[in-house]
């Protein structure tokens, strides 16, 4: 058991993580278990720095088990360039997908990253912009919380882009949606919005109120990130 390990022992740690490895390199193989393939693929990368065997593990569980945390790692490892893996945007979408259409804890973070590529054309592969689909992605993320998603359906909506026409309402929306959830542009946008009258009615209170928490949300961030510094 790990608790019985005597971790400032050398050689007790090396053959108490020979044995982690064996382990999961069982649950793997033989067992054919899709979890034990993640976490001897996470082993492989994190104690024996081993990205290439990782690599393989990874691609294998997500190929041929669909798991969803192993492709989005895949797809990490595909805009990388990491073990051994070509920097092949393409391939990365397309494992993000697999791990957005699977659901999972990594499902959110995949879907936007697909959506990421697919609106800027790196990810399709016709290498063209596809927008709508791109809408889509972050609009299932969005719908599932993920706020950097819900900020890039309203940046959609508030310029407009192939395929998606210009939608201030939608934009005042997806903005608002994002502000409530704690987005410093979001709510500045929002704001914009109301107090220029840009395609939804001019209400200065509300304007003035969405700035306020603009402003607390960015100092809010600020001194999180001062006393991350000093307390690392």
């Amino acid at each position: 058991m790990a608790g019985l390990v005597n971790f400032e022992d050398e050689e007790e740690l090396k053959t108490y993580l020979e044995n982690v490895g064996i382990e999961y390199s069982f649950q793997c193989h033989k067992e054919k278990d899709p979890e034990g393939c993640l976490r001897l693929a996470d082993y492989l990368a994190g104690i024996k720095k081993d990205f290439e065997r990782a690599a393989e593990v990874l691609k294998e569980n997500c190929e041929n088990n669909l798991h969803s945390e192993s492709c989005y790692k895949l797809g990490t490892y595909y805009i990388h360039g990491k073990g051994g893996l070509p920097a092949d945007l393409k391939s990365a979408c397309r494992c993000f997908l697999k791990s957005c259409e699977k659901g999972g804890k990594k499902s959110l973070n995949a879907c936007h990253f697909a959506a990421e590529l697919l609106q800027s054309g790196e990810g399709s592969d016709d290498g063209k912009p596809n927008v709508p689909l791109a809408r889509d992605y972050y609009s299932k993320a969005c719908d599932a919380g993920f706020v950097s998603s819900c900020f890039s359906i309203s940046t959609i909506y508030l310029k407009g882009a192939p395929g998606i026409q210009k939608d201030m309402n939608q934009a005042l929306n997806y903005s608002t949606k994002a502000c409530d959830m704690g987005h410093v542009w979001a709510c500045a946008n929002a704001s914009r919005m109301y107090k220029l009258g840009d395609g939804v009615e001019k209400n200065d209170t509300k304007a003035e109120a969405l700035k306020n928490k603009a402003k607390e949300l960015h100092k809010e961030q600020n001194t999180a990130s001062v006393s991350l510094t000093f307390g690392e």
